[in-house]
């Protein structure tokens, strides 16, 4: 599979224009010249200049003759293609149910099934993917105190 980078450029000119959109709500601090949205601005213009970087090659490769995209033939085959947005797919699915569902058991569904898919045996699959949730959990919500969704473990966790 083949994209064009003036594809590759629009999307990360987005995605930089967002981020540094975002931090337009960033919290002010009196008395300092620079606040928490310091970085993130700095960041989302490196990812601008970036995109514009990648936006000019595509469009020389496309005055060239290259598609804006051009699928693999492995991407007919099988289940291939989805093999291959599986993990877009677990990403999405963790935006819309980690609320609803919390973060270990929807953590430890998206591993298990990752496991399953590409053909793990489940006496593996099951445990690898119990720890990693739990390693997981416990260094983003104990080492580092970023608040994991409870969702379903509220009552419990």
């Amino acid at each position: 599979m083949r994209v064009n980078d003036a594809v590759l450029g629009l999307a990360l000119l987005l995605l930089a224009g967002t981020m540094i959109w975002l931090t337009t709500y960033f919290p002010s601090f009196p008395g300092q010249d620079y606040g928490p949205e310091l970085f993130p601005r700095l960041l989302g213009g490196g990812l601008v200049l970036c995109g514009l970087l990648l936006v000019g090659r595509g469009l020389a490769a496309r005055r060239r003759g290259e598609a804006w995209v051009e699928l693999a033939p492995w991407w007919f085959r099988g289940g291939q293609a989805l093999s291959f947005l599986s993990m877009p797919l677990a990403v999405v699915a963790y935006l819309l149910f980690a609320e609803t569902l919390g973060f270990i058991p929807l953590a430890f569904a998206l591993l298990l099934a990752l496991f399953l898919w590409f053909g793990e045996r489940p006496v593996r699959a099951v445990p690898v993917a119990l720890v990693a949730t739990l390693v997981v959990h416990w260094f983003f919500s104990g080492m580092m105190r970023v608040p994991l969704p409870r969702g379903l473990l509220n009552d419990i966790l």
